[in-house]
């Protein structure tokens, strides 16, 4: 607060109780609302009728603390020898039950270390400080995440962050002065739950859910020359990518592709015709990992890197989940590629996209299950804070029916939320100590059944908040906008990378390779 701030009584501010001179106090600070009374979106009448009082618990009952933040101009002083009791800094702790992994909230972990704390505290910070702002608006406007802003994540190493442990990190620093060659899957898992703790799918989508799974194929395929002109302008937010594969008849049937890719009589470029949907950041991308068709059968799929240019157009798809992430219907017609864009080898497409299928689906449960606590957390902080017929929701039979569903429905809510953690934290370690030839045939089983298991959480946790919020939780904005968001995209997670289904059969599937030819009842 500035110096010019007054120091008031309780008894001065309850003077000004009128619409010609309306004062609120809030958590010890005083409003001016004189002149916003008539602009409130619910109706002049009923901010008039806390005026002159502390409307603390009567804003709290209504409002999002952001909404607080929205009016620092309206603040003319404090009450005085009072101080507020509701502190909440950019990059703070939760200290609500269940809200943070159990690491962060005093449990002793063999996994973390002083670096990955150091890295989460500087992570989290830049993304309320720098991104979150941005992301309220844009989420609500359906726009994707703005130029400027993915640069700033790109210069702050939080891009280069998503993709992982590798070489690409040296030209990077790191959020809290992590180094590359300590980093680890653990320092990007964090990443990525936090770029999914805000309630904001669409947006949180925009900022490089097509890059994490579109750059690694040419990380890892890619010929020196387009690594080297591709990766860096990527990460750095200078260009964006995303993986092109899908198509209105394909899905998990990958080797059902029919975009076509033929070489030119001069072998110098490929011409590519077909069309993809359903491509997560196809909107705003520059550059596109896609799925052609180079030959017959499944050994005649390849990879191509296609970049935006002409004979390629986007449109948007409008889905339940929100404009921002820019979901997209991709036409090529005879789009020129020069062979020099071809990820591996010709017809090695299969395995090209295989590659990087465990770690999308990986990165999925991350964001999943931060997004399910975020919910978990949400309903915490609401069932102690509205209060119905006289008393606090906590305190009604009815809502602890409904938490008692939320806390011990068949295990589910936080204890489910509680086991998938461990089970990824789990399977995050596994990582560290393997190849990645030994996690593709150790861990495809494992991540493909947690994946499963953490789309089933989430519809159970969507199911009991929307209850526990009622009309709230099937309201876009205000005190449910994060329960209304988790519900209508958290479907997105069951699908994507692989649908539920898929994941059961892949899990047992994997098991069945591994199944002792002695073993008998």
């Amino acid at each position: 607060m500035s110096k010019e701030l007054k120091t008031l009584t309780r008894q001065e501010v309850a003077a000004h109780n009128t619409a010609k001179s309306a004062w609120i106090i809030v958590d010890s600070i005083v409003y001016d609302i004189t002149n916003f009374a008539a602009m409130h979106p619910g109706g002049e009448q009923i901010i008039l009728e806390v005026a002159g009082k502390d409307a603390t618990e009567a804003f709290y009952s209504f409002h999002r603390q952001e909404v607080l933040n929205k009016y620092p101009r309206l603040i003319i002083g404090s009450i005085v020898n009072e101080k507020p009791k509701i502190v909440v800094k950019n990059g703070d702790i939760s200290k609500v039950p269940y809200a943070e992994s159990s690491y962060l909230q005093g449990f002793h972990s063999v996994y973390y270390t002083d670096s990955h704390r150091r890295f989460l505290a500087a992570a989290r910070k830049f993304i309320e400080d720098e991104v979150k702002p941005e992301a309220l608006t844009f989420e609500e406007m359906d726009k994707p995440a703005s130029a400027e802003t993915f640069k700033k994540l790109g210069a702050s190493g939080l891009l280069a962050s998503r993709i992982g442990p590798g070489e690409h990190l040296k030209a990077f620093n790191l959020p809290g002065g992590v180094k590359a060659e300590e980093f680890d899957y653990f320092h990007e898992m964090i990443a990525h739950e936090e770029f999914s703790r805000h309630g904001i799918p669409g947006y949180q989508d925009s900022i490089g859910a097509g890059m994490v799974i579109g750059l690694p194929p040419v990380i890892h395929f890619g010929s020196k020359q387009v690594k080297d002109r591709v990766v860096g302008e990527v990460l750095r937010g200078e260009k964006r990518i995303c993986l092109s594969i899908t198509e209105p008849h394909v899905g998990s049937d990958v080797a059902g592709i029919t975009t076509t890719a033929t070489k030119t009589p001069d072998g110098k470029f490929y011409i590519v015709n077909g069309v993809k949907k359903w491509i997560t950041n196809g909107t705003s991308s520059d550059y596109f990992s896609t799925a052609v068709r180079t030959g017959d059968g499944p050994g005649g799929i390849s990879m191509l890197l296609v970049e935006r240019g002409p004979g390629l157009e986007t449109k948007r798809i409008k889905t339940s989940y929100s404009g921002a992430a820019g979901t997209s219907y991709i036409t090529m017609e005879n789009v020129k590629v020069p062979v020099e864009n071809l990820l591996g080898r010709e017809g090695m497409g299969f395995q090209v996209i295989m590659y990087n299928f465990n770690h999308e689906r990986w990165l999925i449960i991350c964001g999943m299950i931060r997004a399910t606590r975020y919910v978990v957390e949400e309903c915490f902080k609401w069932a102690h804070q509205r209060k119905v017929f006289g008393k606090k929701l906590i305190e009604q039979p009815v809502i602890r029916n409904k938490l008692a569903h939320m806390l011990t429905f068949g295990n589910v809510q936080i204890a489910e939320v509680e086991a998938v953690q461990n089970w990824l934290e789990n399977i995050t370690y596994q990582m560290n100590k393997m190849s990645y030839k030994e996690q593709s045939q150790k861990l495809a089983g494992p991540i493909a059944l947690l994946k499963l298991q953490s789309t089933r959480v989430a519809h159970n946790v969507s199911d009991n908040a929307c209850q526990i919020f009622g009309g709230r939780g099937i309201t876009k904005t205000g005190m449910g906008r994060v329960i209304e968001a988790f519900q209508r995209t958290y479907k997105f997670g069951a699908i994507l990378g692989g649908s539920e289904e898929i994941m059961a059969d892949l899990g047992v599937r994997q098991a069945m390779k591994s199944f002792p030819a002695d073993a008998r009842l």
